[in-house]
């Protein structure tokens, strides 16, 4: 019997040489963080179930849940791809605010659902491009970047709309969003498309690895021959796409554009990412963490409604608990640099 010579021989390559998105797209299931949280979730169930039994636990209020936390949601999957590469959006509710308004305008709606539809998904993706143009070629620090499209959206809103609320009058527009599927609403189809095609971007595609490199090592990066620039201005632009996507949401459960809508959503869209075990420095995250992190301000938000406690008490409970997620994800990054 012959033997294969050394030097032709393929040895098997060890376990810690596989690529580390490879890892990446499978660590979720055995993650202790995304356990953790899955804990969380079932533990304000079970506060749910105790405290209002005859309510929580109804197909009215899950539903209720879920329409709730779609258009956040949807917003939510933007934001972890902007963080995943190292940057920030505070824009995102006025994003949501200016789209709305654009879509619901007399003008538009003359066009028919359609025309409100792309002009909605347009003024989104617009404003995210903006965004990222500026941090990527203009070299702006994302903070003051989106916030100076935070304030300039918001006016714009405002001036289109005159401060006042623009009502829906197409109704084939109210009937496709507003309707349901399988007996499920079609807001609750729309997030788990948006999800699913966010999480198979961001773990199955170049585009995905590109966005957790440069957030993991944004020179290396660009000495590997990504297109850094490009890339970044690409990651803001999903993210207003998102809100695009997010105001029709809105505009469809309120029936109604205004200058008001997606008030404090970067502040909840933020809170679920790292909640959901991103980190605020970049390179690290996933979009399972932030579903479940959306849920959990959801079903807290829900069982502070179905209880009638006042919203001053919500609020402290959500900031406590986004300060333990930070110091969790503060100690698990000192652990693994051991420093």
């Amino acid at each position: 019997m012959t033997e294969t010579p050394p030097h032709l021989m393929t040895p098997a390559p060890p376990q810690e040489a596989l690529p580390a998105e490879r890892k990446r797209r499978f660590s979720f299931a055995a993650d202790p963080r995304l356990l953790g949280l899955a804990g969380v979730l079932v533990v304000l169930c079970l506060v749910g179930q105790v405290t209002r039994p005859e309510l929580f636990f109804t197909e009215s209020n899950i539903s209720t849940i879920l329409r709730l936390a779609a258009a956040i949601g949807v917003v939510s999957v933007g934001m972890t791809f902007v963080i995943i590469s190292g940057g920030i959006d505070l824009s995102v509710g006025s994003i949501v605010a200016l789209s709305s308004v654009w879509l619901t305008t007399l003008a538009t709606q003359s066009y028919g659902p359609w025309v409100m539809v792309l002009c909605g998904l347009a003024v989104g993706l617009g404003c995210g491009l903006v965004n990222g143009v500026l941090v990527s070629y203009g070299k702006v620090v994302p903070f003051i970047a989106t916030l100076a499209m935070y304030v300039s959206a918001r006016g714009l809103a405002e001036r289109l709309s005159g401060r006042r609320t623009q009502v829906v009058a197409d109704q084939d527009f109210l009937t496709f969003f507003r309707g349901a599927f399988l007996g499920i609403p079609a807001l609750i189809w729309i997030f788990a498309l948006v999800f699913a095609v966010g999480w198979v971007v961001l773990n199955r595609t170049t585009f995905g690895r590109r966005t957790y490199a440069v957030g993991g090592n944004i020179e290396a990066s660009r000495l590997a021959g990504i297109n850094v620039k490009r890339h970044l201005a690409l990651v803001y632009g999903v993210a207003g796409l998102c809100c695009g996507v997010a105001a029709l949401m809105v505009v469809a459960r309120t029936t109604a554009g205004a200058s008001t809508n997606g008030m404090f959503y970067e502040l909840d869209a933020i809170a679920a990412v790292v909640i959901g075990g991103t980190l605020l420095t970049g390179g690290r995250g996933s979009l399972i963490g932030t579903l479940v992190g959306v849920l959990i301000f959801t079903v807290l938000s829900n069982i502070f409604t179905l209880n009638n406690l006042d919203t001053d008490i919500q609020n402290i409970a959500k900031g406590v608990i986004i300060v333990l997620a930070v110091l969790l994800q503060f100690r698990a990054r000192k652990a693994r640099t051991g420093s």
